[in-house]
């Protein structure tokens, strides 16, 4: 990893569908040698895969939840049989499992209350838990999905 793949990280992290001319031109290489560290750094699984960012007001799903998780349980068939549960509910966007107090922490897109409460109901129906607790989100401040790169070892 050098100071040029870690530009084309940047520009990549800021738009997926940035021609690579274009990304090229900004980290100062021919397009050629250009989109060979692009395909290196996706083949070694740095670049996990380009999405797009989509807005959830737009798509009636502005309601954001925390949802705090405590279990009795803690071996592997349990959390098989959880992973399995929120595999099959798309409103479950990110599940974390946490040190400390909380077991798992899961943030869930939903349009309203009653939405959430049924993907509550479903997830109670599908997993033992032995505490939930949910917050809901007031206000978005900071929301990105670049990651820091300046931690990156230069080669």
């Amino acid at each position: 990893m050098d100071r040029f793949d870690r530009e084309i990280l940047r520009c990549l992290q800021r738009d997926a569908a940035m021609p690579v001319a274009r990304i090229a031109e900004q980290v100062g290489l021919s397009p050629t040698p250009c989109w060979r560290r692009i395909q290196k750094l996706e083949e070694a699984g740095v670049i996990r895969r380009r999405v797009a960012l989509l807005d959830a007001q737009r798509l009636n799903v502005g309601v954001t939840a925390f949802v705090s998780i405590r279990t009795s349980e803690h071996t592997a068939a349990w959390l098989e049989g959880f992973a399995r549960a929120v595999a099959d509910i798309p409103e479950i966007v990110e599940i974390h499992r946490m040190s400390g107090d909380i077991d798992y922490l899961l943030r869930i897109q939903v349009p309203d209350i009653a939405a959430y409460d049924a993907v509550y109901q479903t997830l109670i129906r599908k997993v033992r838990l032995s505490d939930v607790s949910s917050s809901f989100a007031m206000e978005q401040i900071k929301s990105t999905t670049e990651l820091p790169l300046d931690y990156l070892p230069l080669d």
